[in-house]
């Protein structure tokens, strides 16, 4: 052997690389066999959780049958709706000392309000009396609502008493110093072949003659109010009650949940909120016009709810939610899709869908012709909080704008918590509100 031949044998083996060429047929086969197993696992999974899926959505039943509503494009939050913190330099009144107000009137200098608790509260001195009852307890729960009763308008009267109206229990007259309640209207009493479901919001006349007050649907209660806004229903209605003769009339039928309602300065129209419709109707009550009825403003900023009087002549309306422009409306993409819907609250609870709703809140101011004249914003909506239906609430008292924040309650949740009530001053001052 020559040395060139020894050099040969002692060269060292280069290290060899393995691929999967290199493989063996068994370890080929392992992997295969390992991906195998994987993809049927998670097929299995996949139909563990679709075939029970697919069933709800063939077997239950939906609470709604929405129909299509078609709504403009959002105005552009520009201009006097560019957004803005005014809403969060409120002070904050009667804290941890009321449950879920809704309405305000005043007669003086002492407020009153319904609380989610079934109560007419005095609020005064920073103190907070019941004066008035118009259920029976406990009041804790949804469930508790139609019982308890939950007062919502609330005004005040020529002779120092308070008109009410309670969603579940019906029309009132309260003495608020001698604490007398005298039932007016019922809900029970069905008017024109329809029963009264769902009571929202009342304005009277100067004189206390005419009452002007809203019935949310003869279908759906309060505590059911998000199912009402979905399906859209158009049973609402404006109703007039007459304090002499006790007669009542329909004046506006196939309403879409119709909310807050407010008189004009000049007591010849009555504007009244269709929030499912994004609008505010009006309805002549007299003059040349009496009898016929318009569109005052369309197309809002946010899904209205209550409305009341500024004393510039105008009017202030407050969102229940917003309908972002730029950005995304949740309530403004179903509108057209009655079968998605349908599907959602066969899946989820009203609680669960309300947790998807932005916390925002939004106050307008109106001209007497129905103009934007500017906004109030929170966006945060911590200040003062947006659940549907007792968002914010605005209405004059002296120059200061009261505003209600949120419950628990209003939000169908099984607690109710403490709510404050806001007290903004615009910062153009009285004549501005």
């Amino acid at each position: 052997m020559t040395e060139a031949d020894g050099l040969r044998q002692r060269r060292p083996l280069r290290p060899q690389v393995v691929t999967d060429d290199n493989r063996t047929p068994e370890a080929k086969g392992g992997s295969s066999f390992s991906g195998r197993v994987f993809r049927a696992t998670f097929l299995m999974l996949a139909a563990f959780l679709t075939i029970p899926l697919l069933g709800a959505l063939v077997l239950l039943d939906s609470p709604i049958d929405p129909e299509p509503l078609s709504f403009k494009e959002p105005p552009l939050f520009l201009g006097v709706l560019q957004p803005n913190t005014e809403l969060q330099q409120a002070e904050r009144l009667f804290e941890n000392q009321l449950v879920g107000p809704e309405s305000i009137a005043n007669i003086g200098d002492v407020m009153f309000t319904g609380t989610a608790d079934g109560r007419v509260v005095k609020l005064e001195n920073g103190e907070v009396e019941t004066i008035a009852r118009f259920g029976s307890g406990p009041c804790k729960t949804r469930d508790d609502e139609p019982a308890c009763g939950r007062p919502l308008g609330i005004r005040a009267g020529p002779n120092g008493t308070l008109f009410v109206v309670d969603a579940y229990k019906g029309l009132f007259e309260v003495n608020p110093w001698k604490r007398e309640v005298k039932l007016l209207l019922s809900s029970e009493t069905p008017i024109e072949g329809r029963k009264m479901s769902f009571l929202n919001d009342l304005t009277v006349t100067r004189d206390g003659r005419k009452i002007y007050f809203t019935d949310s649907s003869s279908k759906w209660q309060r505590r059911d109010y998000l199912l009402l806004l979905m399906e859209g229903t158009d049973d609402g209605r404006l109703l007039e009650y007459d304090t002499q003769t006790k007669e009542v009339k329909v004046l506006l039928d196939h309403l879409r949940f119709p909310n807050g309602v407010q008189l004009s300065p000049a007591e010849d129209f009555v504007l009244v909120v269709e929030l499912a419709m994004v609008r505010i109707r009006r309805f002549y009550v007299s003059g040349l016009m009496k009898g016929g009825a318009d569109v005052f403003v369309e197309n809002l900023p946010g899904f209205p709810d209550n409305i009341r009087a500024s004393s510039s002549g105008g009017y202030w309306v407050s969102m229940a939610a917003i309908r972002a422009n730029p950005g995304f409306s949740m309530l403004d993409f179903l509108s057209e899709r009655p079968f998605l819907k349908k599907v959602i609250f066969k899946l989820f609870s009203q609680e669960t869908v309300m947790k998807f709703v932005p916390r925002y809140s939004l106050v307008l101011e109106l001209s007497d012709s129905g103009t934007f004249l500017r906004s109030l914003h929170d966006p945060e909506g911590q200040r003062v909080r947006s659940v549907f239906p007792c968002v914010v609430r605005a209405v004059l008292l002296g120059s200061c704008l009261h505003l209600l924040g949120a419950s628990a309650m209003a939000s169908h949740t099984d607690s109710v918590h403490m709510t404050p009530l806001f007290c903004f001053q615009p910062a153009r001052g009285e004549q501005s509100v």
